[in-house]
């Protein structure tokens, strides 16, 4: 099987359970000229920068990376580093030097990095306010000089080391740690991480062959941005990217616990219970989770019952503490997002939506649309479920009768004939968009009359576009290139709509999508969302809900194609 070869450029270079990695990446959007150690505790943080040096001037080096080793490499000269663990890296030179300085050598009482020689062991520490956390350099093999001293200032601190052979261990620790014991070969190190990845890769993608080109790297995406629990991330957990988007958001969860479900399903229930830990007073979920920080100030879609329908077995081994949790997170939204004498909930901003600029907001930003309506009723369908089996009929009864009431509400209010329309809670007012949004209720699938599913499944197909799904239609003049929800192709939104297209009984259409936006990964990699014209990746390049619906929708197909070749003929 061919390993994949990537650039750190485009996906950081790290390991599961790691809160760093190793990228020139070094602020949203903004790429250094060296690769750095870059932190994801308190914050994205460059602690390090890793400086290739001939003759003691910069290298210019070509940067590769494979799952399980980044590489240095200029004339005959080498650099390599490898994960030992999940806080240590080990690195070797052959024929190139290294300094390892601090990526801010600024220095005051308060702020930047501290270097000193430690007297116990020798090493070279950096202990750095950004992240409360200490760095230490080791030597192994050859010789090292250190670089300047505590002084304040800005001169250049860090670790020297000259073009012949050598070897250091980096750690990242907090307050104290015994001498780096250094017992295993760095082949053997090597050895390991690529026996770790592998393991990850087996069990998530196992169907991964010739017709599934980038399995391999989606399965490293998820695989290198796991963080272990630390701070607020009570749980192992799938960070969105070791770039800038370096949090949970709660929805994003949701697809990446679907891509881990079958081959890993203790760690999907992981990702999909981690924002329910921060479930507040009035059962709404945070927006985001990350290792310093909860927030509040907007909720995401409630797709948690759709989602949690498709976890099956991986669905954790408790439905009564499922129950409740499901249960709060949407009696909030009948309650606390349900004007008086209303039916339908609403959302207060874009950002609720997920779609945090689409055109269905431009009107009015509170307001009550189908695609709510819509999720709504499937996680009362599931809580209805989940009550049966706890053998709680009444409630079942209940939830059942609930979303009964919200579907008819969303189709005899919302529903125009040929189209949903929006309608602003204060003002009363309706009004249709061109945004893709506004066909997501296309996710009840089965439960749609037909001549709805039908109609949708029409204007779905004018987003079509070479690539994919474009969150708003080229021909629109609200359309942008990079304009967010208006206009580029995001993966949520196609695997949401793939399958309630499947579900509505529109296969070929749903086919379509998924064959698109695969050919899209393998060609574009797994960009936060992509370029709906040119399919070029847009923003983040290492997304995590990307990779995980690429995961999604080629084991879906794998599958398929392995079962109708089983098939006598």
């Amino acid at each position: 099987m061919t390993v994949a070869v990537f650039s750190p450029r485009e996906i950081p270079f790290s390991s599961s359970g790691s809160w760093f990695c190793l990228s020139p990446v070094v602020a949203e959007g903004v790429w250094a000229d060296d690769v750095h150690l870059v932190s994801h505790q308190t914050g994205m943080h460059p602690v390090l920068r890793l400086v290739p040096t001939s003759g003691r001037e910069r290298a210019e080096t070509a940067v590769t990376a494979t799952p399980h080793l980044l590489t240095w490499a200029h004339g005959g000269g080498r650099i390599e580093l490898v994960y030992e663990t999940p806080d240590t890296v080990r690195v070797r030179g052959r024929g190139l030097g290294l300094r390892v300085l601090a990526a801010d050598p600024v220095l005051t009482p308060f702020s930047g990095p501290y270097f000193y020689q430690d007297p116990t062991d020798g090493s070279s520490v950096f202990t750095v306010y950004q992240t409360g956390r200490r760095y230490r350099i080791t030597v192994l093999g050859g010789r090292a000089e250190p670089l300047g001293d505590q002084a304040l200032g800005t001169a250049e601190r860090g670790v020297v080391l000259p073009d012949d052979a050598w070897e250091i261990a980096v750690e990242e620790y907090e307050t104290a740690r015994a001498p780096y014991p250094g017992r295993a070969a760095f082949s053997e190190v090597a050895e390991a991480a690529r026996d770790r990845f592998a393991a990850f890769a087996g069990a998530v993608a196992p169907w991964r062959g010739e017709r599934t080109p980038a399995a391999e790297l989606a399965a490293y995406v998820l695989w290198s941005a796991t963080v272990r629990p630390a701070g607020f991330v009570t749980r192992q957990a799938v960070l969105m990217s070791k770039h800038w988007m370096d949090k949970v958001w709660s929805w994003d969860h949701c697809f990446n616990a679907l891509a881990l479900a079958d081959g890993l399903p203790e760690l999907a229930w992981d990702q999909f219970r981690l924002p329910f830990d921060h479930q507040d007073p009035a059962g709404a979920l945070p927006d985001s989770v990350a290792h310093s920080e909860v927030l509040h100030n907007f909720v995401k879609p409630p797709i948690h019952g759709w989602a949690l329908r498709r976890l099956g077995p991986a669905a954790g081994g408790d439905p009564a503490g499922t129950y409740r949790l499901l249960e709060r997170w949407t009696t909030f939204w009948l309650t606390a997002r349900r004007a008086p004498g209303r039916e339908l909930a609403h959302y207060q901003h874009g950002n609720d939506s997920g779609w945090d600029n689409a055109t269905t907001f431009d009107p009015e930003r509170v307001v009550e649309t189908a695609d709510l309506a819509a999720f709504l009723v499937l996680q009362m369908r599931e809580l209805a479920r989940l009550a049966g089996e706890l053998g709680d009929r009444p409630a079942a009864a209940r939830w059942t009768a609930a979303a009964d009431r919200m579907r008819e509400a969303m189709l005899a209010e919302l529903w125009r004939g040929d189209r949903f329309v929006a309608r602003g809670v204060r003002s009363g007012r309706t009004w249709s968009s061109s945004s893709l949004l506004d066909l997501m209720p296309i996710v009840l699938g089965e439960e749609l009359p037909e001549q709805v599913s039908a109609a949708l499944a029409a204007r779905i197909g004018t987003h079509l576009t070479e690539y994919g799904l474009a969150t708003e239609p080229p021909a629109s003049e609200h359309y942008r290139d990079d304009g967010y929800w208006r206009g580029p192709i995001w993966a949520p939104s196609t695997v949401l709509i793939e399958d309630g297209l499947r579900r509505a009984g529109h296969p070929g259409l749903a086919d379509e999508i998924s064959a698109r936006f695969r050919a899209l990964c393998e060609k574009s990699g797994f960009a936060e969302n992509f370029d709906a014209r040119t399919g070029a990746g847009l923003r983040d390049r290492a997304y995590t809900w990307t990779a995980g619906a690429y995961l999604l929708l080629a084991g879906a197909h794998e599958r398929v194609a392995a079962r109708s070749s089983a098939v006598p003929r």
